[in-house]
């Protein structure tokens, strides 16, 4: 089955001190969504940037904001990035004890839910809200850098993920995030992936058009 891929270029790998500039460029290249990391130091050993900076990215953006939340307690925060723009909030399994109420939290901010995997939690974690959720974003690295290497068993978490929602007739796109180019994007699409992450592999190539384009079918 031909599915559409979208791409969606993570600016934890711009320029920060070009922002406006790279999210126009990414846009004019061909980018469906802006992949924004959110970090808070606690969950993962990175920290960057809140909802002051998505609102910012949202005045120049015309694309979605497809905004991961790496941060403990996220419920705490959903409705500042909600105001701030955010069209689509990830939430991680890991911090979530109470996961169906935050999702539903989401949507009464007006958001799309999504909710994203470690590359060790298994995929039962999410199997009882698949329903609820408009997304499900596999890590393909371990959260907190950019510019891992990719890990390669998550081409068969895909496949099983895929096979999951298939057997429940769910339409939920299925992200990938981490060590994404133009191999490994392909793998991961033939296993039923619809939105690719790419951060270093776009930002850090001479042509933003010819990365994103070679990361679809």
């Amino acid at each position: 089955m031909s599915r559409r891929v979208l791409v969606s270029p993570s600016l934890l790998s711009a320029d920060f001190g070009r922002l406006a500039e790279e999210v126009r460029a990414v846009e004019a290249a061909g980018a469906d969504w802006i992949h924004v990391d959110v970090m808070d130091g606690r969950f993962v050993p990175n920290l960057t940037l809140g909802p002051v900076v998505v609102r910012a990215i949202k005045r120049v953006a015309t694309r979605p904001l497809d905004v991961h939340l790496m941060i403990v307690e996220p419920e705490r925060y959903i409705d500042a990035f909600a105001e701030a723009g955010a069209d689509i909030l990830t939430v991680h399994v890991e911090t979530c004890p109470h996961l169906n109420r935050t999702l539903q939290q989401i949507r009464q901010a007006g958001v799309k839910p999504a909710v994203v995997l470690n590359p060790a939690t298994p995929l039962v974690a999410v199997e009882e809200v698949l329903g609820e959720v408009e997304m499900v974003l596999l890590m393909s690295v371990n959260p907190g850098f950019g510019g891992q290497r990719f890990i390669e068993g998550t081409v068969d978490r895909v496949r099983r993920l895929r096979a999951m929602l298939d057997e429940r007739g769910l339409s939920a796109e299925i992200e990938v995030d981490g060590g994404i180019n133009a191999e490994t994007g392909r793998r991961v699409v033939e296993a039923g992936a619809t939105v690719l992450v790419a951060g270093s592999y776009v930002f850090g190539s001479a042509d933003y058009a010819e990365a994103i384009r070679s990361l679809r079918p």
